[in-house]
């Protein structure tokens, strides 16, 4: 799809961000439109960062942020998240002292739709989650903990679904499990999803587009399938 065709999601222009006045991002430029738009590159590349800033939750040092058309730049994150941007962090995703039950309703908070109705979309792409709904998230397995990240963020309602590293120190069960979750999510929601990851093959296999970071910059924004092994490599600086 061209980009005079597709109707962006997000527009990045001349991102910088980063902590304690360190610069990690150093003026990204991209756009997402309904799509899978994976984000790969090595430990440290600002995978993590450009998440969670596109979340609201670092503050911008220079350029913008756009959603639907609207600059966020500046909004808080309770604020972007009514507004339709999800966000699922690579650790302590759950309330560990919460049930499960009320980890969802806890995102149930944000959205128009009965709540009820919502909890069960998320248990129908989860089915796992129906025997553990009165069950403390602290007590859950990795893969548990994720789905409940997830389906909580789901609750939302999003537009954008950021998944910052879902798979990091799952068994390869769950890891298959949760790209074709991604999938489904993207297809049957019509939720466009950032992923950020650093399992690349199995990145590609579902993404539309990619964008490789290589130490805060962007190496490479294009369509998943014309990424070639070698500048995957040199991205990754291997």
């Amino acid at each position: 799809m061209s980009d005079s065709a597709r109707a962006f999601q997000l527009e990045v222009h001349a991102l910088q961000s980063g902590y304690h006045g360190v610069t990690v991002l150093k003026g990204l430029d991209f756009s997402v439109g309904d799509e899978i738009f994976a984000v790969l590159g090595a430990n440290g590349a600002g995978k993590t960062t450009l998440l969670a800033t596109l979340a609201r939750l670092i503050p911008l040092m220079a350029g913008t942020i756009r959603f639907q058309g609207e600059d966020v730049s500046r909004l808080p994150p309770y604020e972007t998240a009514g507004r339709g941007i999800g966000y699922v962090p690579q650790e302590k995703g759950t309330f560990p002292t919460l049930t499960v039950l009320e980890n969802l309703s806890v995102g149930g908070m944000i959205g128009q739709r009965p709540r009820q109705e919502r909890i069960a979309e998320v248990l129908e792409l989860f089915p796992a989650l129906k025997d553990l709904l009165r069950q403390s998230a602290g007590t859950l397995s990795g893969g548990e903990s994720r789905m409940v990240a997830c389906g909580r963020a789901l609750m939302q309602d999003p537009k954008v679904l950021l998944l910052d590293e879902p798979t990091a120190g799952l068994s390869p069960l769950y890891v298959d499990l949760f790209f074709e979750k991604i999938k489904e999510i993207h297809k049957t929601r019509g939720v466009a999803i950032v992923l950020a990851e650093q399992n690349a093959t199995k990145a590609l296999q579902v993404a539309d587009r990619v964008m490789v970071l290589s130490l805060g910059e962007a190496f490479a924004v294009k369509d998943a399938a014309e990424l070639t092994t070698s500048q995957l490599k040199e991205g990754y600086r291997i």
